[in-house]
């Protein structure tokens, strides 16, 4: 019962701790360590004996390495072509900076001994998509940075998990008392073989692997239904047979594994993509909360004010020495620079092996491995609590992102939406238009309205559309069962809150039997608005208006003073744009510009409102 029990309360507080990281906008890994650490050695509720058995270094792995593969499927290569450069250097150049600055650091700090700091250094290498991937959906940085971020977080985690098993295994070479003396050969040897056979292996393994995969997948050999579960075993034998080839080869192998499903062509990978993200999720929760339980106060004693010292010279002068070592002859501006040395939390890869790594030194030197742990977890808790609550201010001060992006991406270009797109703009409100229609795409830009041709369910428009400044997803497309799907398909990058959806007739906004409610975004503005009846108001001659009351007033005593049936849709306050919805029931305040669509001719007091919209653009409207 105690297993079952403390089975749930992981699942509980794994899942809790990311839903309160999401409520308050607050970095996930800080809460999951946090709440492991009081469930396990603090109050004893995890039993940590239960949390140390021969299943943990296998599960904890295999986790990893399903998470990395995960990673890998956000990789396109075709971002890869702008931002080669950095992103080689930095997972090469930048990984040897890091590790020899990094284990300087340690050894100067901590006290350990050669061999540990070098084994700590490497570790302290990783950050890690788990880390990054949201902290960068969080900022949306302008430009190619964020590709640049992305590709480094995803990619150099199985690069530092290699280096930092060979370190391992060198360390374990020269302290095995049934081999003589190996010397520098012997190790350097030692080390180009297990280097080979890691990328040898990952290489053969992942291909082959993914290649199966894609040929299963693309020749139907099996349902639908089985196409996750199926895609989930190749992940784990891929990984299996390249840790049989070389240790911790599997993690470069998953990766490699994710890039290869990711970019070919031949069967769709977004129910995969969606898959492994909620998977994603539920492993995060657990591998923290499962590492953080298991550990004893007692280790604790060997972290004080030298650890922090040590996670300082890691901000402020490693990482940063790395990235212009590393950005030298790229181009990349100082801005750019700048955001990036800013950017380099710990993350799961990192906890997990400093985990793992104890299980084998304890053989050889049980004090190091009581110290390598508590000294990582407290550098990864130092520095995703310093980069996730100061880098998306950081990138807003830089010009590299908005802090509080308020601008709206439209789906559908239609005349009517690109008329209401350009009265925002008038108002400063960053507006993006996306249609599969070329005609409506020139037209719109002829207006002065940013346009894009996209395929609005293709899975790459996520990555080829540049969302920095971009809080709201308004969808106005007239089939809702295609308007349902790039709502959900655009839920990887907008919160729930932030997607509205317009039905394409007012008659089924809320008729029995209609799409699922769970598949669609917030209904817009009143309970008749409609692709359709939108469309046909603005034929008949409405115009977008905009009013600014002098004291708070409700949108009834609004249509009562304007004597006209008016259609709130907008409230721009302070700079932060507000979409009237069926959830949204805002009153406007002194100040406010509300934006509402009314008859000209009709409105009884023109003196309170001004127009939104020039004249050529309501006549390609009424046009059609």
């Amino acid at each position: 019962m105690t297993i079952l029990f403390s089975g749930a309360l992981i699942l509980v507080l794994g899942i809790g701790a990311q839903w309160v990281a999401w409520q308050y906008q607050l970095p996930s890994i800080l809460l999951l360590l946090g709440a492991g650490f009081l469930a396990g050695p603090v109050f004893g509720i995890v039993d940590p004996a239960l949390l140390q058995g021969d299943w943990l270094y296998p599960f904890v792995s295999v986790s990893v390495g399903i998470i990395l593969f995960e990673g890998g499927l956000n990789l396109r290569l075709k971002e890869l072509k702008e931002v080669r450069t950095p992103v080689r250097n930095l997972i090469s150049v930048g990984v040897l900076v890091t590790w020899v600055l990094g284990a300087a650091s340690v050894y100067g700090t901590e006290g350990f001994g050669l061999e540990l700091s070098l084994l700590t250094g490497a570790i302290l290498v990783v950050t890690g998509p788990t880390v990054i991937v949201p902290l960068l959906r969080q900022i949306r940085p302008k430009g190619r940075i964020g590709a640049i971020a992305k590709w480094e977080g995803i990619t150099i985690d199985p690069i530092g998990a290699i280096l930092s098993v060979l370190v391992l295994e060198v360390i374990l070479l020269l302290h095995d008392p049934t081999v003589s003396s190996p010397g520098v050969v012997g190790a350097t040897l030692h080390v180009l073989k297990g280097l080979g056979l890691a990328l040898g292996g990952s290489v053969l393994v992942g291909g082959s692997v993914a290649a199966l995969l894609i040929f299963t997948l693309r020749r139907r050999l099996v349902p639908d239904f089985l196409r996750n579960p199926l895609t989930l075993t190749f992940v784990v034998v891929a990984f299996v047979g390249a840790e049989a080839i070389q240790h911790e080869a599997g993690l470069l192998t998953t990766t490699l594994m994710g890039v290869v499903v990711a970019n070919q062509e031949y069967v769709p990978v977004q129910r995969i993509i969606e898959f492994k993200e909620n998977l994603q999720v539920l492993l995060i929760g657990t591998l923290f909360i499962v590492l953080s339980a298991r550990l004893d106060l007692a280790v604790f004693e060997h972290v004080g004010g030298q650890t922090l010292l040590l996670t300082g010279i890691l901000v402020l002068l490693v990482r940063p020495v790395a990235v212009i070592v590393s950005c030298i002859g790229t181009g990349l501006s100082w801005r750019e620079q700048a955001f990036l040395a800013w950017l380099a939390p710990r993350g799961i890869v990192a906890a997990a092996m400093a985990s793992l790594f104890a299980f084998d030194l304890q053989a050889v030197a049980p004090e190091s491995a009581d110290a390598l742990v508590p000294v990582v977890f407290s550098v990864i808790v130092g520095t995703v609590a310093l980069y996730g609550l100061t880098a998306p201010l950081l990138a807003s001060r830089l010009g590299m992102a908005d802090l509080n992006p308020q601008g709206i991406l439209f789906v559908g270009a239609e005349g009517w939406v690109c008329t209401v797109a350009s009265a925002l703009q008038r108002l400063g409100v960053t507006v993006q238009l996306i249609d599969s229609n070329p005609d409506r795409v020139q037209w719109a830009k002829r207006q002065g309205v940013p346009a894009r041709r996209v395929d609005i369910l293709s899975e790459s428009v996520l990555d080829d559309l540049d969302l920095s400044g971009i809080g709201h997803l308004l969808i106005a497309i007239p089939d809702d069962e295609v308007a349902s799907l790039v709502a959900l398909h655009f839920s990887e990058v907008f919160e729930t809150t932030d997607i509205f959806q317009l039905p394409a007739h007012a008659d089924n906004r809320y008729a029995e039997g209609e799409l699922p409610s769970h598949l669609r975004g917030h209904l817009l503005f009143g309970e008749d608005a409609s692709c359709k009846t939108l469309r046909d108001r603005f034929r008949r001659g409405d115009r977008l208006h905009v009013v600014e009351p002098d004291i708070p007033v409700s949108f009834e005593v609004l249509r009562e003073r304007l004597g006209t049936d008016i259609l709130p849709m907008f409230i721009v306050r302070d700079q932060h744009l507000i979409v009237l919805s069926e959830v949204e029931s805002e009153t406007p305040q002194p100040g406010d510009q509300v934006v509402f669509l009314a008859r000209q001719n009709q409105i009884q007091d023109p003196d309170m409102v001004s127009s939104l919209v020039s004249t050529d653009v309501q006549q390609r409207e009424n046009a059609g």
